[in-house]
């Protein structure tokens, strides 16, 4: 098994959201940056998912979820109503994929990006480092048990 992190601004699509959804389960779909649609071809069914509220009050990890469906193609991206369209990406050659993601729990609190950026065993962390902006991340066996430990 491997872990991720992944983003989502809550005002979009939150922890709860995924919870509310029909089997708890979604597709993530929207990812338009090449490393972590990368990141996305990559996972397998049964990793495990640190769910990551962004661009919000109080930024954090604030639950766990799984995948349940490897890559397949984002179909938003074919589709000109969508805010995630892309003309250049093509059904018989798709550029952005998705993973479906089931909620497995939330935190009792949010693990604060502060808290994550003053653990010391997380200093090499994707996540702490200055200028990361991506959606998608890998996260070590290491990091993914101290932070584990944080939430406890």
């Amino acid at each position: 098994m491997t872990c991720w992190l992944m983003k989502s601004e809550p005002g979009t699509f939150s922890i709860d959201d995924l919870a509310a959804a029909p089997k708890q389960t979604t597709s993530w779909d929207g990812v338009r940056n090449y490393q972590a649609r990368n990141f996305l071809r990559e996972m397998k069914i049964g990793d495990e998912v640190l769910f990551y509220h962004s661009s919000c009050r109080e930024v954090g990890i604030v639950g766990l979820a799984s995948v349940v469906r490897e890559a397949h193609p984002d179909v938003t991206a074919f589709d000109p109503e969508s805010d995630h369209f892309d003309a250049k990406s093509r059904q018989e050659d798709p550029t952005w994929f998705v993973v479906d993601v089931r909620f497995e729990r939330k935190f009792d609190r949010v693990l604060s990006l502060q808290a994550l950026k003053d653990n010391p065993k997380l200093a090499d962390f994707a996540l702490t480092r200055r200028g990361n902006r991506l959606s998608v991340m890998p996260v070590s066996a290491a990091h993914r048990r101290e932070i584990l430990r944080m939430i406890g």
